[in-house]
C-alpha cells in the first residue's frame, strides 16, 4: 500500500504545481504547440500523458532530445505524466483532454525543481 500512497500524493504535488504554472507561467497544450517550442528551443518542460500512442511519445522525446544538444545551459527536461489525458487536461484547469503540455515559462512555480529530483 505504500508505494501507492506515494505516487498518489507525488501526483497531487505535481497537479498542484502545474496549476501554479498555469496561473503564473506559460504553458503550450497540445501536441503541434508542443513542437512548436521544442523546435524554437523554448521548452523547458514536456509532460506527456499515459495514454499518448507510443509514435507521438518517441518523436516528442526525439525532439527534446534534440533540443538538448542544440541548447546549452538549460535542459529540456521530459516527464511522463502517470494520468491520462483527461487527468492531464483537468490538472490544467481545462474542460477538455491534453495529451502533451510543454511548460515554456514556469512562472511562479518550481516544477521544474521538483521533477528533476
Amino acid at each position: 500500500m505504500a508505494p501507492g500512497k506515494k505516487s498518489k500524493k507525488n501526483v497531487e504535488n505535481i497537479n498542484s504545481r502545474l496549476q501554479l504554472v498555469m496561473k503564473s507561467g506559460k504553458v503550450e497544450l497540445g501536441y503541434k504547440s508542443t513542437l512548436k517550442t521544442l523546435r524554437q528551443g523554448k521548452s523547458k518542460l514536456v509532460l506527456i500523458s499515459n495514454n499518448t500512442p507510443p509514435l507521438r511519445k518517441s518523436e516528442i522525446e526525439y525532439y527534446a532530445m534534440l533540443a538538448n544538444n542544440n541548447k546549452s545551459g538549460s535542459k529540456t527536461q521530459v516527464h511522463h505524466y502517470a494520468g491520462t489525458n483527461s487527468d492531464l487536461g483537468t490538472a490544467c484547469g481545462k474542460y477538455f483532454r491534453v495529451g502533451v503540455a510543454s511548460v515554456v515559462d514556469p512562472g511562479d512555480s518550481d516544477i521544474l525543481n521538483s521533477l528533476a529530483a
